[in-house]
């Protein structure tokens, strides 16, 4: 009995090792750079990151289908090393002998990427999934509705044109009032005078000016 559950273990052992290795079918190059991420609190990845790591993946992929039963023990890392850098695969829980297809995988990565990151207090640029593309962070949503940004900048629009109109209309009525006064002036200046009902221009009584009217009086009766 003994020496039949070692060879099932062996023969399991064979068959992971043959399904995780670099370049794989379905496998995953993982770079993890814990002190350029934190510095002088950079942690130790030893065993139990390991296991946080599978346990994550695991997670990642029962939440990618509801409908999946993948367990810790289905994640296999190999070739870790120390920088820290090493390659997974997921197995299929059913077989426990073949891999999950890599785009479940990455399907299931990507949706989990920022529960990931933060389990290792890590971001895309320090946790890196050397097939997995970066997910982009979701957008920031402004506190003040769209709609009410909107409303917003075309009320002060309406408003800006009703005080242009306001204030141009007040100006173009001062402008006449002027130019009405203006003309009031002038017409007082150039006063149109009736003299024996015929209408004549007020005289310029400068010195040396002769009145046109006597001028031909005197014609009329030269002395002889």
């Amino acid at each position: 009995m003994l020496r039949a559950l070692l060879l099932t273990l062996s023969v399991v052992a064979i068959a992971h090792a043959e399904l995780c290795k670099p370049d794989a079918q379905n496998a995953f190059k993982v770079r993890i750079s814990i002190k350029t991420a934190l510095g002088d609190n950079a942690y130790a990845w030893d065993a139990s990151e390991e296991y946080l790591f599978r346990a994550m993946v695991a997670f990642a992929m029962r939440r990618y289908s509801s409908k999946s039963t993948t367990q810790i023990s289905n994640v296999l890392l190999c070739n870790v090393t120390d920088r820290v850098s090493f390659w997974f695969v997921v197995t299929d829980s059913s077989k426990n002998v073949t891999t999950v297809p890599g785009s479940e995988v990455e399907a299931a990565i990507r949706m989990n990427r920022n529960r990931i990151n933060s389990a290792f207090l890590l971001n895309d640029k320090t946790l890196q999934f050397l097939k997995i593309t970066s997910t982009l962070s979701p957008p920031v949503e402004p506190s003040t509705p769209v709609w009410l940004i909107v409303f917003g900048v075309v009320l002060c629009l309406i408003v800006a044109g009703i005080v242009f109109l306001i204030v141009s209309g007040i100006q173009k009525h001062k402008k006449k009032n002027k130019e009405s006064t203006e003309r009031e002036n002038l017409e007082d200046k150039v006063e149109v005078t009736l003299e024996n009902g015929i209408p004549c221009e007020a005289l310029d009584l400068k010195p040396g000016h002769i009145n046109g009217v006597f001028a031909a009086d005197d014609e009329r009766f030269t002395s002889l």
